[in-house]
Order: C-alpha cells, then structure tokens, then sequence
C-alpha cells in the first residue's frame, strides 16, 4: 500500500479545498517545492499534484510550481489536472512527471487515454470524481452523467496503470474514505485503485490497508489531514508498511 501525500496547487500555492470548492480553500504552504522535500525527507515514495486551476481552466496553469517540485525530490510525482491533450502528456512526462493523471479528458476523449497508454505504457492513469456515484468533469463542477464503476471498465483494456477514485463529497472533509464505493469500485475493474476523498484518521488508513490485502486497492491519497495534523506522517507510513 502507497500513502500518497497531497500538493494541491492553486495560483502557485499549496492549498486544500472543501469538498472541491475553490472558494473554500485554505492556504497551507506558499512554497511548494519546499512541501513536496518534506514529504520526501519523511520518507514517502510517491507525491500526488492537482493543478487546481488547470483542472478549472481546461488547460495546465501552475506550470513554475510544478517544474519546482519536480526539481526539489528525487521521489515519482504523479499530476493531473488540466490535461487534456496528447502534446501535454508528452511535454509533462519530459518535464519528470512520472504518471499524468487524465480526468475530464477521459470522459470527453476516451481515446486520448487509450492512444496515451500504448505511446506511454505504465504512465497514464484515470482520475474518478465522483459524486453521488457519478463522474464529475472540469475541475468538478460539470455532471458527465456517467457511472464511476461504468467509466472504470471502460478502460479495463486500455492498458491504464491506476484509477485515483475520489468521493467527492468526502474530499476536505475528514470524514473518511467512503470504502464501500471504493471497494465496489476495485470490484468493477482489475485496474489498481488508489482511495481519494475524505482521510481523517488513522482508522481511514487501516481501512484503506485492509482493503489492499482484500480487495487490492494500491494506496491512498491524504491532504488536510497531514495538513492538519489530524494524521501523523510517520504513523501513516507505518500502517502502510504493515507495522502499525
């Protein structure tokens, strides 16, 4: 199991939202570069980026804070966000991006996923949002109207390497993973899943380590609650590796 520490990016800071809402972000960090070094010092193996602005504005917008990040560690990021296009996969994967996530473009143009895993094998992965169990697109604000488990099998030939599934109405929330979509979710499609959305406790990541072992999930993303202080880095990493 990889706990995934969380950088969201809006107008080139380190923020986390509520429930997806830009107007309700807090600002934890103006100084990404120097977040994503500590979470590599504490001894994470993954980061996860959203370039909330991209994810909004249809297009890559955070692009400094993101070079920076990649500059500052020697650990795989994954980003999404606002990629939509074959000629920003390309140019991000060049860039040190070790896996682009596609989200709305993996509603509006399938295609581009399936095109991007045969030209990229192993790094590309599809971004879930849902809400009420249906996919949410550009920066969550639009309805697709299509079923989460539904888009999941879509892709279970397309050579994706991870689904990232977010509950929506969980995200910022400390509420907890919503597991039961998250195991129906892993149960839709043989694609790894990483939980996303609402990570509160240490119990949310126990659950999460359950459900790896039963249902193979592959991890899970946690942001406020780092943030916060209501998780403990080094307790997380412990749960994931089996000790706690």
């Amino acid at each position: 199991m990889i706990i995934y520490p969380a950088i969201d990016l809006k107008n080139g800071k380190c923020v986390r939202l509520y429930k997806g809402d830009m107007a309700q972000d807090t600002v934890y960090n103006d100084n990404p570069p120097a977040q994503a070094l500590e979470w590599a010092r504490t001894g994470f193996s993954w980061l996860h980026v959203v370039d909330l602005d991209g994810a909004i504005g249809g297009m890559p917008a955070n692009h400094r804070a993101v070079r920076e990040i990649i500059r500052s560690v020697d650990i795989p990021v994954q980003l999404g966000g606002g990629i939509r296009t074959r000629a920003q996969i390309a140019h991000w994967l060049e860039e040190g991006i070790s896996r682009v996530i596609l989200g709305t473009a993996a509603v509006r143009n399938p295609e581009l996923v399936r095109e991007a895993c045969r030209e990229f094998p192993g790094r590309i992965a599809v971004g879930i949002d849902a809400l009420d169990g249906v996919v949410m697109v550009e920066g969550w604000v639009d309805s697709s109207n299509i079923e989460a488990t539904d888009l999941a099998r879509h892709f279970e030939d397309a050579g994706v390497c991870a689904i990232i599934y977010t509950d929506i109405d969980r995200d910022g929330t400390g509420a907890g993973f919503n597991m039961a979509s998250t195991k129906a979710m892993a149960e839709a499609t043989s694609i790894p899943i990483i939980a996303s959305g609402g990570a509160g406790s240490l119990e949310d990541l126990k659950a999460v380590k359950a459900a790896s072992l039963s249902h193979g999930l592959n991890g899970a993303i946690v942001g406020r609650a780092f943030y916060d202080k209501s998780i403990d880095p080094l307790e997380a990493l412990a749960i994931a590796s089996g000790k706690i």
